[in-house]
């Protein structure tokens, strides 16, 4: 939700310029250029409010028509608030607002350029020229500092579908102190820019590249690589890495970047439909250190997959494998083994999965809080009594279209797990009397189910 910068008492008593003013409906001010909260304002074009912003970078307000006027007015009771307290409200104002702020008088542009507020820059937009934005923004930033934005450690520009490797190389040149990108659904950036940003960003621990069918691979440049010294090496910071819909990443890039990012903590692959379980075995080789790994839809991945995963023993937290229909039994058997710490698991889809699987899960994995295994027509009431018994810190349970589950599965999970607060039954065969006593036994779950007879 964006925060309005004053309330609207305080604009009628202030004489502001139209940059400030609400808009109409019709207004191009309510265009996507510049959003810090992710969420696209309606516009006429994207074009007109990247005009804005030229204007606001090139041209301090404060003209001399404007100082005429002043000498009319008496002084609005907002211009007697300290520059900390405006430095204050303007800290929670997205990138456009802050923007159209510095439009307003001399005092609010100086304030609305001080570096303090611009450690994150947020873009948003189908529409928007992202290059030429990224561009004039920076800039701007770089007055005090030339050529370097030292106080830029954020940038997003979700779904900024012209956003190419131009964009991305302004980045690497102006914000060495960079910690944070996200360029989902970017689909014009390709590798180029992507080992520009990370040989010139030292610190980048966050990098969302989710949909940018382009890139195949992350590593550091040839310059850079020659830059550093043996004990170095070529080592990549990033901890957070997600590559969702990177449909041409393939096993030799999952290795490269595997042996460049050995820190990494967070690694989210859905939907690279490319690798094998060869390339996990790179992973669970140099990345010991994951915490949480998606390969939702990796449909190639198997049980050989699975016990290369399990080499990442305790540290692993989270896992998903939804829609991997290779997985059986055998490679659950091996999580179950050597991931005692497991707390997450979504197996949606894993059709291979039995009853065994799930034992072998419940046995070992006591601390286990979530578990998807919808779809999954081999899992029975067995499985669920076993899951109850050793499991009972269970919090969220997904039995979505699981055919073979009935109401004493249920009533053995409602009896023993009493801090489940979410339970999907959604397209399975169960009898009220058996939804009615979930609801007794645990009356902080929400219960999502198909059966009318239920309310």
């Amino acid at each position: 939700m964006r925060r309005p910068c004053l309330d609207s008492s305080t604009r009628t008593l202030s004489t502001p310029s139209p940059g400030l003013i609400l808009p109409s409906k019709s207004s191009s001010l309510s265009s996507p250029a510049l959003s810090s909260n992710g969420h696209e304002t309606h516009s006429s074009s994207s074009s007109s409010a990247h005009a804005e912003t030229v204007a606001v970078v090139h041209s301090q307000p404060g003209t001399h028509t404007r100082s005429r006027q002043s000498k009319t007015h008496h002084h609005a009771l907002v211009d007697l608030l300290p520059d900390l307290t405006f430095l204050q409200i303007f800290s929670h104002l997205p990138t456009n607002q802050l923007c159209r702020c510095a439009r307003v008088c001399r005092r609010w542009y100086n304030l609305a350029w001080d570096p303090r507020l611009w450690s994150t820059v947020r873009l948003t937009g189908e529409l928007l020229h992202a290059d030429r934005a990224i561009r004039v923004l920076t800039h701007r930033l770089c007055q005090d500092t030339p050529n370097v934005c030292l106080t830029l450690e954020t940038v997003v520009v979700n779904g900024c579908k012209r956003l190419t490797d131009r964009g991305l190389h302004v980045v690497a040149q102006c914000c060495p102190e960079l910690r944070r990108l996200e360029v989902a659904g970017c689909y014009n950036i390709s590798n180029d820019a992507v080992f520009e940003v990370v040989s010139r960003c030292p610190g980048l621990e966050h990098l969302n590249l989710s949909g940018c069918s382009k890139v195949t691979c992350i590593s550091l440049t040839q310059e850079a690589s020659l830059q550093l010294s043996p004990l170095h090496g070529q080592q990549i910071s990033i901890h957070y890495l997600d590559m969702t819909d990177c449909f041409s990443l393939e096993d030799e890039g999952l290795r490269t970047i595997a042996s460049h990012c050995p820190r990494l903590t967070h690694l989210y692959l859905r939907r690279c439909i490319r690798l094998t379980d060869e390339a996990l075995r790179h992973l669970a080789l140099h990345c010991p250190s994951i915490k949480e790994l998606s390969l939702s839809d990796c449909r190639l991945v198997g049980d050989f997959g699975l016990r290369e995963v399990a080499r990442l023993e305790g540290c692993l937290r989270y896992l998903s494998v939804a829609h991997c229909t290779r997985i059986t039994d055998v490679g659950m058997r091996y999580v179950a083994r050597y991931c005692p710490r497991l707390r997450y698991l979504n197996a949606r889809g894993c059709e291979g999965l039995t009853d065994h699987g799930m034992s072998h899960l419940a046995r070992s994995c006591p601390k286990l809080k979530s578990l998807d295994v919808g779809k999954c027509p081999l899992v029975s009431d067995s499985g669920l009594e076993q899951l109850a018994m050793y499991c009972q810190g269970l919090r969220r349970m997904s039995l979505r279209a699981c055919e073979s589950v009935t109401g004493r599965g249920l009533k053995a999970l409602a009896a023993n797990c009493c801090e489940l607060q979410l339970l999907n039954v959604q397209d399975c065969e169960v009898s009220p009397e058996a939804l009615r006593f979930v609801r007794r036994h645990c009356r902080r779950c929400v219960i999502e189910h198909t059966n009318p007879a239920f309310y």
